[in-house]
């Protein structure tokens, strides 16, 4: 008799199979592809943010806005920024509200979780505190840092010595 060396050919196909199938079930573990994605959005909204509010400042500085403010937002200036409303600004940048942040960037952002947004803002009491700014889709627990830690959170400016902070808070994407 002859010894038979090596797999037949319907033992291969059965390996094969079996590491195809533990592949497909254990690359997501590896590769998280969302979680990657709202992390750059929420990268991408900061920067996009950043230079919103930079424009915005300058534009406050020519128009001699950029000294006008108050911890509670009750003292605001006011800068034309080329859109139908100005900009309400404390100390120069940009208010944490829905309707600043719409307006100066042309973003799609609400206030209310009932809206069909791209983005949410949870707001501080007034637009002189921080905000947490979400995507659509993202889960939502209340106001500011209290639960959902998929986020950018907004710090306006809170004297003319300060700049805003902008802080993405990606724990849980």
């Amino acid at each position: 008799m002859n010894k038979q060396n090596g797999f037949t050919l319907i033992e291969l196909v059965v390996v094969i199979i079996i590491l195809g199938i533990l592949a497909v079930t254990a690359a997501p573990k590896f590769i998280n592809l969302q979680s990657d994605a709202k992390k750059s959005t929420l990268d991408g909204m900061k920067g996009a943010l950043q230079g919103a509010n930079s424009l915005v400042f300058s534009k406050a500085a020519i128009s001699a806005e950029e000294q006008k403010g108050s911890a509670d937002a009750s003292t605001t200036g006011s800068v034309n920024i080329g859109t139908t409303n100005p900009a309400l600004t404390n100390y120069g940048f940009l208010q944490s509200t829905a309707d600043e942040l719409s307006n100066a960037m042309d973003l799609n952002i609400s206030d209310d979780e009932t809206d069909t947004a791209d983005w949410y803002i949870d707001e501080g009491d007034d637009g002189a505190k921080s905000a947490a700014i979400y995507q659509a889709g993202s889960a939502r627990f209340g106001n500011t840092v209290s639960g959902n830690r998929c986020y950018l959170e907004y710090i306006p400016a809170q004297s003319t010595t300060e700049t805003p902070e902008y802080i993405v808070r990606n724990f849980d994407c």
